[in-house]
């Protein structure tokens, strides 16, 4: 490669460096402090960046939004194909969608655990806002992994499975939000279990 050449991939490495800090940093201060509370300068002193360097990365605080509801989804379909390869057919399927939800639970937030990190920014926002349609496609994307699973457990049955699939999300998010509002994964290890005892009964 050519002196040119190389020189410019430095600056496309500088700046995909430069968009993870800010990235990082924007997830760790929206789900701790909400986000409508984290401002930008917040975020850039705590990626340790300049600010114009957001706006080399982002075109808007609204942009850096969509791409931190963005990343949280993918962390968690990360989380759930990990479940998934330990799965032993469809009703272990089912198990490791609420497993990936525990494991979300479980990681280490600076102010302890306050429920998912989609719906609380979702929350935030004003109603046609870009950032609810990511997270309800998160949303109908999980109730269609339910289905998926059930409609194995329930061949030639698609109605009752995907009733069966929404009963299933319904209880994962009320699970989420009480586990949210007590700072802990209890009542998602109750709702995983109410969800077995349901599967074994189809």
């Amino acid at each position: 490669m050519n002196e040119t050449g190389a020189a410019a991939r430095r600056p496309a490495r500088r700046r995909g460096a430069a968009r993870e800090r800010l990235l990082a940093a924007a997830s760790r201060r929206f789900y701790a402090d909400g986000v409508t509370a984290t401002g930008i300068d917040t975020i850039t002193a705590e990626a340790g960046v300049a600010k114009m360097s957001l706006y080399n990365n982002f075109s808007s605080k609204a942009d850096l939004v969509r791409a931190y509801l963005d990343a949280r989804h993918e962390e968690w379909l990360g989380l759930y194909r990990r479940r998934l390869e330990q799965a032993e057919g469809a009703r272990d399927g089912v198990l490791a969608v609420f497993d990936a939800y525990a494991d979300h639970a479980a990681f280490g937030y600076e102010h302890g655990f306050r429920g998912c990190g989609l719906l609380n920014a979702a929350a935030e926002l004003p109603a046609g806002d870009e950032g609810r349609a990511v997270v309800r496609r998160h949303k109908e994307e999980v109730e269609a992994l339910l289905a998926g699973h059930v409609g194995h457990l329930l061949p030639g049955r698609p109605k009752e499975a995907r009733a069966t699939a929404e009963h299933l999300a319904f209880l994962l998010e009320g699970a989420m939000a009480r586990a949210g509002l007590e700072g802990g994964g209890t009542r998602l290890e109750h709702a995983r279990a109410m969800a077995a005892h349901l599967v074994d009964r189809l």
